[in-house]
């Protein structure tokens, strides 16, 4: 399974690629983007207007403050949003979870831990989705958990 990574600015860079090594483990592609729901609305409907025609099954969306890049995809379409709430702002990162929590019915994001700890839980959470279909994703899996949760080198 492809995995689509957007963050809503390149200062949350070092917080977003937490996922990178837990996506290689499990062997799932992946790319990373930079799209505000804000300050690039625009994009944000052309990328998630074309997320299944470009081979992904998942994205994970990851922006702090009003947070609502989660939410923006998961209107937009039908795979299964992740949503990671950034720290930062005047309330750290609360602002962002709860924006990102608290979807209408029927526009589901999975809401993940805010920062880094998100991150990684988003990036097992993505492999585990893969894994139901994928036998050798599965095994890695069972591999992590076997290992206390730790990557193995």
């Amino acid at each position: 399974m492809k995995v689509a990574i957007l963050m809503g600015s390149e200062s949350d860079r070092s917080i977003v690629e937490r996922a990178v090594p837990y996506l290689e483990y499990f062997g799932l592609e992946h790319e990373i983007h930079v799209l505000s729901a804000h300050r690039n609305a625009t994009q944000v409907d052309e990328f998630s207007a074309n997320l299944e025609q470009n081979g992904f099954g998942c994205v994970i969306a990851a922006a702090g403050m009003a947070n609502h890049l989660a939410g923006a995809l998961a209107a937009r379409t039908n795979l299964p949003v992740l949503g990671v709430p950034l720290p930062g702002g005047v309330m750290d990162g609360l602002d962002a979870l709860l924006s990102t929590v608290q979807m209408p019915g029927g526009v589901p994001v999975a809401t993940f831990a805010v920062g880094k700890a998100g991150m990684s839980n988003a990036a097992v959470f993505a492999a585990r989705m893969a894994g139901v279909n994928d036998e050798a994703v599965a095994q890695k899996l069972h591999n992590f958990a076997e290992n206390g949760f730790k990557l193995l080198k």
